[in-house]
């Protein structure tokens, strides 16, 4: 059984599925995350959507690599957890399904590529009060345990 976070679901409404992978890029005792500027300003995990028929490995460089700029290590996968959101980006009520993998940044080879969004390193411990969804956070601090 996958854990759920956030929002409860909302009866009648459609969600669809929609995989994808996340990085807790530790360096330490810091992580880079990014900073979402649009549409709610807000800390991210860096990570994305798996594009159909893309291998998660693969989408989940390229996510990094487009959110924060930086070349990536897979140390391994952490875990993963549902969430029941609209995603106004794309017009799309989705249930998210999110997998959690710890890496290491590697080589910083350039600025984001996705417009709005800023690499940013905080202290490993300070992360779960300032990652935007539960599901990050809870993830955050069960790597802290």
């Amino acid at each position: 059984m996958i854990r759920r976070y956030g929002e409860p679901v909302r009866a009648g409404q459609f969600y669809k599925r929609r995989p994808g992978v996340y990085a807790i890029l530790q360096d330490g005792d810091h992580i880079l995350a990014t900073h979402q500027a649009e549409p709610i300003p807000e800390f991210q995990l860096p990570g994305g959507g798996i594009d159909k028929g893309e291998n998660p490995i693969a989408a989940l460089h390229r996510e990094v690599f487009e959110e924060t700029g930086w070349s990536i290590r897979l140390n391994r996968r952490l875990g993963a957890y549902r969430r029941f959101t609209y995603m106004p980006e794309y017009d799309l009520w989705a249930e998210k399904l999110c997998t959690i993998y710890l890496a290491h940044p590697v080589l910083r080879r350039g600025p984001p590529l996705e417009a709005g969004h800023t690499a940013v390193w905080m202290s490993l411990r300070e992360a779960p009060a300032l990652l935007s969804t539960k599901g990050d956070r809870a993830m955050v601090a069960a790597l802290l345990a």
